[in-house]
């Protein structure tokens, strides 16, 4: 038995208690573990948050927001994705069979938790540079430790094999095109996938319960790509995709969070008791990307949190817009389009479109549940 196996307590126990009574085997099942993962994370949070919420940093608001309700949130125990990510780590040791370069991504999961953390605790908050280089220098020790754990070696040279939408790769591999990445491509483009999607998602997080929502759904939906598509020879072949085998592994690690921040949105429900904070949007961002990541598709996050991307990204993408067309000179008038739209654009729905918060979640959830299999049909079916 390998020694990573070790990692997964419940795995490793079933090989001394087969013997004495043979349904022990069952808990080698990954549908089993996954379950098992899913239910102990979700009770645990659950049982656990009330009491540990008291210690989190309390939220200041946000001045800049006031016109929409940027400063109800004051007072509001901020950061519980500490707690809530802390209480998932033993279940994801506990139920996920996870071998040495994963386990060093997933510690590198709650580095970038534990930055954000720090942020949400933080008298004076951290400034975009000071998160960025942090971020990046995250999200680039998770793409090598992917790309170290997965990599394959062909003609004496370590590459990732990856397949994309829309196109045949140039090497056939068990009659499965792919394409051949170096190490260097792959870790600059893994990283800043990573990245992008943490920050967007962290930018999303401003309307009770809308964060977290939408990046369990994706988590939840990642699962059955990573368990029943890339993990699942059958219909791996079906689409013409490589089979990952350590996939269904990963969607035991994002199930179990999904369990976990599916209780903390029972206490985040409008009006909420308790906000996640950037411990915790970061979290679910970089994990979102991580699994991703591990589908052999560094695009398939597109699909999966399209709404997320967008209502958070896409500041960013205005961000830099606004930015390179200064330096360059040209500028963008106040009435433009590029100017009216708000982002996140949450905030533009409730300050331009008058939307109630709940109308914002239930729309955004609505929207993200017909985008992402549509989405993910194409990018899963065309070629």
């Amino acid at each position: 038995m390998p020694i990573w196996y070790n990692t997964c307590m419940i795995y490793y126990l079933a090989n001394y208690l087969t013997p004495y009574w043979g349904p022990f085997r069952l808990l080698q099942s990954h549908a089993l573990l996954l379950a098992g993962g899913t239910f102990t994370a979700a009770f645990l949070t659950w049982l656990l948050l009330p009491r540990l919420w008291d210690r989190l940093p309390r939220d200041r608001g946000k001045a800049i927001c006031s016109d929409i309700g940027g400063m109800k949130s004051v007072g509001k125990p901020t950061g519980a994705g500490f707690w809530v990510s802390l209480v998932a780590l033993p279940v994801i040791i506990l139920f996920a069979p996870l071998k040495m370069w994963d386990l060093a991504a997933v510690g590198a999961l709650y580095v970038a938790m534990l930055f954000g953390y720090l942020d949400d605790r933080a008298v004076a908050p951290w400034g975009e540079l000071k998160k960025g280089l942090l971020d990046a220098v995250v999200s680039i020790a998770i793409a090598v430790f992917i790309f170290l754990g997965h990599h394959e070696t062909i003609n004496g040279e370590p590459v990732m094999l990856v397949w994309l939408p829309f196109v045949k790769g140039s090497v056939m591999m068990n009659g499965v095109g792919v394409w051949c990445v170096h190490a260097w491509v792959y870790v600059l483009v893994a990283a800043f996938v990573l990245w992008f999607t943490m920050n967007a998602t962290n930018c999303s997080d401003g309307v009770d319960g809308l964060a977290g929502t939408l990046t369990v759904i994706a988590l939840a939906m990642l699962a059955v790509v990573l368990y029943v598509v890339v993990g699942y020879r059958p219909v791996a072949h079906y689409f013409l995709i490589p089979v990952y085998a350590e996939a269904a592994r990963w969607a035991i690690v994002v199930m179990t969070v999904a369990g976990a921040f599916a209780a903390y949105l029972w206490y985040n429900a409008e009006p909420s008791k308790i906000l996640m904070g950037d411990a915790g949007s970061r979290y679910l961002g970089i994990l979102v990307a991580t699994a991703s990541l591990m589908t052999g598709n560094p695009l398939i996050v597109l699909a999966l949190a399209p709404i997320v991307l967008v209502n958070g990204g896409g500041g960013l993408g205005k961000l830099v817009l606004l930015r390179v067309a200064k330096r360059i000179g040209f500028e963008i008038e106040e009435g433009s389009i590029i100017r009216r739209i708000r982002f996140p654009l949450h905030d533009h729905c409730k300050k331009n479109l008058k939307w109630s918060n709940a109308q914002v979640l239930m729309r955004f959830v609505l929207l993200q549940l017909v985008v992402m299999p549509i989405l993910l049909l194409v990018l899963l079916k065309v070629r």
